[in-house]
């Protein structure tokens, strides 16, 4: 449902250095890389399948690269203007089996949250009728999207297809992750329905994802544009909000407690982006950004936050004021105000580019024994270079 960004190709491959730190990284065992990118792969009409095509292209290019150990997927599978359909979801889980190595995946707005719009093909209410018009297939007559677009049916369905195996990865090879459909709050038995939320940790580095959808303020967007939220929708955004930020504490709770070197946290939603809108469509994401910052300074340690939704690549640190900020165009304005009252300086965040051609993916290269200054492609043991598919 984002904005698509239509900047230059050239744009995409910014020199931010001569040569960044994950160009000149050895081979040693305190060192490994990681492929992250989201937004991908995006259409510009329900049959647009021009990068869908691509992706092929785009997995061998990350298989070739013998660096990297494992592959993270941010969310959207898809853009805001195609259909949410079990077909299409299956064929994108098919097109990551082909990954040489382990795959995670945290789910994206456009394949659950938003399905209810009628871009997506879900549909419109009317307050004519008091009912839901949904969008109709001209030849069956049946709405095109899967559950009529219902967004907690398609989590049901996304969860069904990507994560039927708790611990699991996806792609090839093994990585050990724990999964909160494992290890739930017995306390709280409704989070044992978040299995995409994963947990692990790779040579002292301490890995986690959590579901939280950009663009729609937390999924507080009226459903199919209804006068009110249904109790679905309030039960939905209350459920997994108060089981997202328990697995944030445990796992920093669980990185204090292995003396882990450093946290990256993997999510959808770009919590500082306006997008167009006022400060108000962000109020939802407060909770999330204020357990990131107090956990961050708590923990005391590099911390790094890597997000898709907003498509244009950023690097920044949204919690802290006065700290530079980088993307495609060069220099740019800092977002600390969509929630300010913080300053955290052992926080970075990272948005990957997405949505538009040359497809690209974020080779991360962490080296346990660096300790990197904050800049536009480096911070504490982690740096990082855009590749961009030829």
């Amino acid at each position: 449902m984002r904005k698509t960004a239509m900047l230059a190709a050239a744009a995409a491959t910014l020199a931010l250095g001569t040569m960044s730190p994950a160009m000149a990284a050895p081979s040693h065992g305190h060192v490994f890389t990681l492929a992250i990118y989201g937004d991908a792969p995006y259409g510009t009409t329900p049959t647009d399948t021009a990068e869908f095509q691509a992706t092929p292209g785009f997995v061998d290019s990350i298989n070739n690269d013998p660096q990297v150990s494992l592959i993270a997927h941010v969310g959207d599978i898809h853009s805001g203007k195609q259909y949410c359909t079990q077909v299409y979801d299956q064929s994108v889980y098919n097109l990551w089996a082909k990954y040489q190595k382990p795959m995670v995946y945290t789910p994206g707005d456009n394949e659950w949250t938003d399905c209810h719009k009628a871009a997506e093909g879900g549909g419109t209410y009317s307050s004519a009728t008091q009912q839901i018009n949904y969008v109709l297939d001209q030849v069956t007559h049946q709405p095109v999207d899967y559950a009529s677009g219902n967004p907690a049916a398609n989590l049901d369905l996304v969860r069904s297809i990507f994560f039927s195996k708790p611990g699991s990865t996806l792609g090839n090879g093994k990585q050990h992750v724990l999964s909160q459909a494992q290890v739930y709050d017995r306390a709280h038995p409704t989070d044992s329905k978040f299995v995409e939320n994963v947990m692990w940790q790779q040579k002292g580095i301490q890995f986690v994802t959590l579901n939280i959808p950009g663009g729609s303020n937390n999924d507080t967007d009226v459903w199919y544009g209804a006068p009110s939220q249904s109790a679905a929708q309030k039960n939905e955004v209350a459920e997994r909000t108060a089981a997202d930020l328990r697995w944030l504490d445990r796992a920093f709770s669980q990185a204090r407690e292995d003396g882990a070197k450093s946290v990256v946290i993997f999510t959808q939603a770009d919590m500082w982006d306006l997008d167009g809108n006022t400060l108000a469509h962000l109020t939802e994401y407060e909770p999330f950004v204020a357990s990131i910052a107090s956990n961050t300074k708590k923990f005391g340690k590099s911390v790094l936050l890597f997000n898709g939704d907003s498509h244009v690549y950023k690097s920044d640190n949204p919690l802290s004021p006065s700290a530079p900020c980088v993307d495609e165009a060069g220099a740019c304005t800092s977002v600390a105000s969509s929630h300010p009252g913080y300053d955290v300086p052992n926080f970075h965040r990272v948005v990957v580019h997405g949505s538009t051609f040359p497809l690209e993916w974020l080779k991360l290269t962490i080296d346990t024994k660096a300790n990197h200054p904050a800049s536009a492609d480096a911070f504490g043991p982690f740096s990082w270079q855009r590749m961009t598919q030829s």
